[in-house]
């Protein structure tokens, strides 16, 4: 089978440049062989994405359905398609075997977005990450072509649902005022004395803050369990994947430093703060190739001793912690 022609990179390039410039500049660094694979998935991912994030009260729910089920019949082959990038996307997934499941399921999580804007749980949530975030981590390891294809997943979709949990929490404005989402899970919510409608009318307030804080938590918890995997990858796969998982933590660095206010304002990645997460993790992986040492060394995610030594506004959230963080207050 042909390649995919450099037109079609380069127009799924440009997309992904416009649409995820953190994710794009990670990118980068991934072998060609992986980077023009990747540019693809990510433009197809958009397109669809964007099916329904410009979806409105006067649309018709029917129809932003059938233009989201003919992307999934041309995807797999099934149907002809004319947009060049839906038929690169076609070619990888047959070229590296992407399982027809992950791309059924990405595109259901797509459709689920039409009708649905709010998670009683994180466990509903989760549900809706196994198509948003996790089907993309698994069809990222197939473009790799890692050896162990078994092993490696578990930590590839960890690792997508801490990406999709960053852009969540960083997103709640953009959410809550374009579209009318909240993607927090509203048992978090309840917990800390915030409705949905308060969040909808982007009511900044010490309940909100720590319902962000304890998500943040949770969210870390699965940054280290994605991080875990990255040494089954391709060795020339490993670095940039570190580099996308400390980037996108990255925004937990900026949210904390706002004291938890994602309201307000949405906080964002500039290019020199890029480049110089760039450079403190390649001088850390020159003198270890060891990705979750280089993790907790570079990455904003805090350890336990660290947490422990700025509780501050987590304190509110210590019956969380406690469950699933297993931190412990006394001793060091």
């Amino acid at each position: 089978m042909s390649d995919i022609t450099n037109e079609e990179v380069k127009l799924s390039r440009a997309i992904q440049k416009r649409t995820g410039r953190t994710f794009y500049f990670a990118t980068l660094f991934l072998p060609k062989r992986v980077r023009r694979r990747t540019h693809v998935l990510y433009a197809f991912f958009r397109i669809c994405d964007e099916v329904v994030d410009d979806y409105n009260a006067e649309d018709d729910p029917e129809a932003k359905r059938h233009e989201l089920d003919e992307l999934r019949e041309q995807a797999l082959g099934r149907k002809e398609t004319d947009d060049p990038v839906v038929a690169a996307f076609s070619a990888v997934r047959e070229e590296h075997d992407i399982p027809n499941r992950e791309v059924e399921e990405f595109v259901d999580a797509m459709k689920t977005d039409i009708t649905k804007s709010r998670y009683e749980d994180f466990e509903e949530l989760q549900a809706y990450m196994r198509g948003s975030a996790a089907a993309v981590g698994n069809m990222m390891t197939c473009i790799m072509d890692v050896d162990d294809y078994e092993a490696a997943n578990p930590h590839a979709e960890k690792l997508g649902e801490a990406f999709q949990m960053t852009n969540f929490i960083r997103d709640v404005r953009e959410d809550a005022e374009k579209r009318q989402r909240v993607y927090l899970p509203l048992e978090t919510l309840r917990r800390h004395g915030v409705t949905e409608e308060e969040v909808l009318a982007l009511e900044d307030s010490e309940g909100l803050r720590d319902a962000v804080s304890e998500e943040l938590l949770r969210t870390e918890k699965l940054y280290r369990e994605g991080v875990a995997g990255i040494r089954l990858l391709p060795a020339d796969c490993r670095f940039p994947v570190l580099l996308a998982a400390v980037m996108y933590a990255e925004h937990h660095r900026l949210i904390r430093a706002r004291d938890y206010d994602v309201v307000s304002s949405e906080p964002s990645l500039g290019t020199i703060r890029k480049l110089g997460l760039y450079a403190r993790t390649r001088l850390a992986w020159a003198r270890t190739d060891d990705p979750e040492a280089v993790f907790e060394k570079v990455s904003a995610v805090e350890d336990d001793k660290a947490r422990r030594a700025n509780f501050g506004r987590i304190r509110r959230a210590i019956p969380f912690v406690e469950e699933h963080e297993h931190v412990d207050q006394g001793q060091d």
